[in-house]
């Protein structure tokens, strides 16, 4: 067991426990987006629509012409707009969810968790994203006295599945490319004092070509309530991924809950291979997002589309399953749940 956290900020909430909003930004000729920004924009779309029904969407824009086009495209799509609000900030990119803020519920309140965004390692320029956060709330878009802590310590929010109950769930791949100084137990112990873990559960294996954020947990493997992990698994053996998902699948059998049960596993379909120009791209089902009242599952026009939703309803009972078209998405290497940042009830102004 690592030791007791020296700073108390509070715990990382489950997802699917109550939010206030989910936070997007919007993407734009300025970003990476720009060659396929009409098929980005669809995809936006539908998932800014999906959750106004359900709760608030906080749409970042950097500028008047982005929020005017936006509105347009949700008032013509018979978006809930009285359930989105726009922010005027710049970013580097939209993948909110390795910039935005990872909000901690404590005692005394919340406190927005504000890690050093490295671009994955350096590989993108990532300098307005780091201050992602801190521009926020200068825009007072949390609730007054909301708390902010910054942490030079590299991390994205992609990175860990908590349970909301003290355990965390990431991979080591990720971790040890961001430090490759520190040792698994200097990294635990960060982990447990930055987000009031009491414990972190380690992946040695998965990988999904086309991914560049090393293994982020969120592509692989997914907490679900009542001791579930949600999984991407692979059944075609010709396939490149056939033997690491397994033994990943091994890894997950073998982790025990905190009153020493093995988790409930749902394993996810494999859909076929989705290229472009020849590179592979990581359509992962297991990037899902949890909401109020419903789940976003990521929908790439495959025939495992169906089956993905009816195992992620499986695992999150009680929710309506909301497909969002996500093929565009993943040729940026990411999908539903990276360019989301969900903030817990209570949390905003």
């Amino acid at each position: 067991m690592p030791p007791a956290p020296r700073q108390r900020n509070g715990l990382l909430p489950a997802e699917w426990e109550p939010q206030a909003a989910v936070l997007i930004a919007w993407p734009h000729e300025g970003t990476d987006w720009e060659p396929r920004l009409l098929a980005t924009e669809s995809s936006y779309v539908a998932l800014a629509c999906a959750i106004a029904r359900f709760e608030r969407v906080l749409v970042c824009v950097p500028d008047d012409a982005v929020r005017e086009r936006a509105g347009e495209l949700l008032a013509a799509a018979g978006a809930n707009r009285s359930n989105v609000r726009f922010v005027g900030i710049p970013y580097d990119d939209t993948w909110l969810r390795d910039s935005g803020p990872v909000t901690l519920r404590g005692e005394a309140g919340f406190t927005l968790a504000d890690f050093r965004f490295t671009g994955w390692g350096g590989k993108f320029e990532g300098e307005r994203d780091d201050a992602l956060i801190e521009g926020l709330l200068e825009r007072d878009v949390f609730a007054p006295g909301i708390g902010h802590a910054r942490f030079d310590w590299a991390l994205e929010g992609g990175a860990i599945e908590s349970d909301g109950r003290g355990t965390l769930l990431t991979t080591w791949r990720c971790l040890h490319q961001r430090h490759p100084g520190l040792s698994r137990t200097d990294i635990t112990r960060e982990l447990c004092e930055s987000l009031g873990a009491q414990r972190v559960l380690w992946l040695e294996r998965g990988y999904l070509q086309g991914d560049d954020t090393d293994a982020h947990i969120d592509t692989l493997a997914r907490f679900a309530p009542d001791d579930a992990i949600v999984y991407q698994a692979c059944d075609d053996a010709e396939d490149p991924h056939f033997d690491e998902l397994a033994a990943m699948r091994g890894e997950l059998a073998a982790l025990r809950t905190s009153d020493g049960r093995p988790y409930r596993l749902f394993p996810l379909p494999w859909p076929q291979p989705i290229t472009d120009d020849g590179r592979r791209l990581a359509a992962s089902y297991a990037n899902y997002l949890v909401i109020n009242g419903a789940v976003l599952v990521p929908a790439y026009g495959d025939a495992a589309d169906s089956d993905a939703a009816r195992v992620i309803g499986e695992a999150h009972p009680g929710r309506e399953i909301v497909p969002i078209p996500c093929r565009p998405l993943i040729w940026q290497n990411g999908s539903l749940h990276c360019v989301t940042m969900q903030v817990p009830e209570g949390a905003l102004a």
